[in-house]
């Protein structure tokens, strides 16, 4: 089995069953859902035995969601696209201003021209999404900037209408050791963030406030 966690790209950029994954996962809690208000898994199969699998477990398990977490899920998805659209729109110019901003080093979002193996996102996807990370001289600087923002929420989720910021070696991978957390390329100064929905010009505002 090839096993695909699609959360960041979401059904609406990029479809792993067409291109031979089985079974697909999702964190629904962040773009499917995509208001911070659930949460909720799923996992995806095209083939009658793996789903007759998946019943059993869920059958013995109650791995459910609620009616109410159900419906939640409903209307989020009801508004995928639309949301995807324009938090794409977001990141793209974000991820153009930090390239050019003095106080970043490296910018990771494959939208970018640069992105290391691009050219196979680019078969996979249709779209580039709302996830970017960069890079600023040092943990105190990072924390400096998480300090500063004020339309981004510190929070280690993703996804969701409002933006988010994080320092992932002090958040969400603080349990991996510091070396090996180096040797992945997360760096003390690393800060990640999830577009959201605001109007760019704010984001870009509050980004060059914070940075300065």
């Amino acid at each position: 089995l090839l096993i695909v966690d699609n959360t960041f790209n979401t059904p609406y950029w990029q479809n792993p069953l067409e291109l031979g994954a089985n079974p697909v996962i999702h964190s629904a809690t962040k773009y499917l859902g995509g208001h911070s208000d659930l949460v909720a898994g799923l996992v995806i199969v095209d083939r009658e035995e793996l789903g007759e699998e998946m019943h059993f477990i869920q059958n013995g398990a109650g791995a459910v969601l609620a009616p109410h977490d159900s419906w939640l899920l409903i209307r989020g998805i009801r508004t995928l696209g639309v949301r995807m659209e324009e938090i794409e729109s977001n990141t793209k110019r974000i991820a153009e201003y930090l390239v050019d901003h003095p106080q970043v080093g490296n910018v990771y979002y494959p939208g970018l021209a640069d992105h290391p193996n691009r050219e196979i996102h680019e078969k996979q996807s249709g779209g580039y999404g709302g996830m970017l990370s960069f890079t600023v001289a040092s943990e105190e600087k990072a924390l400096d900037v998480l300090q500063k923002v004020r339309y981004f929420t510190l929070a280690e989720s993703l996804g969701a209408v409002e933006s988010l910021i994080s320092l992932p070696a002090k958040m969400t991978h603080a349990s991996i050791p510091r070396e090996r957390r180096l040797e992945l390329g997360i760096e003390d100064g690393l800060i990640r963030v999830s577009v959201g929905l605001e109007d760019v010009e704010d984001l870009l505002e509050d980004l060059e406030q914070a940075l300065d």
